[in-house]
């Protein structure tokens, strides 16, 4: 995945900030070794957190990664197709691939 100017990268604060997800460090042009971008490592990092309710979820989307929640789920539903989302974190993504398809079995 590609990033645009605007769609709600991470900054340094939001990275230094007690309670958010913890980062990889990052090469020069805002990718990781995995090949995703600095935006992608952050939405799996949101899941791999427990949340105790959607409510703080939601903030945390909205405060720390400058992002709706509408957005957030959009880029989440991409990454889980991403081989390089797997590789880079297989439990996470696994976990919510089997959640996806348990939800559309249910329709």
């Amino acid at each position: 995945m590609s990033h645009e100017a605007g769609d709600g990268e991470v900054g340094d604060r939001e990275r230094a900030g007690a309670g958010g997800p913890q980062l990889p460090a990052q090469r020069d042009g805002g990718e990781s070794r995995s090949g995703l971008s600095e935006r992608d490592l952050s939405v799996l990092a949101v899941e791999r957190r427990g949340w105790s309710g959607p409510g703080m979820k939601e903030r945390a989307i909205r405060e720390q990664l400058e992002m709706s929640p509408t957005r957030y789920y959009q880029l989440l539903n991409a990454l889980l197709d991403d081989p390089r989302a797997l590789a880079h974190d297989p439990v996470t993504v696994n976990r919510l691939r089997r959640r996806r398809e348990a939800q559309r079995a249910r329709r």
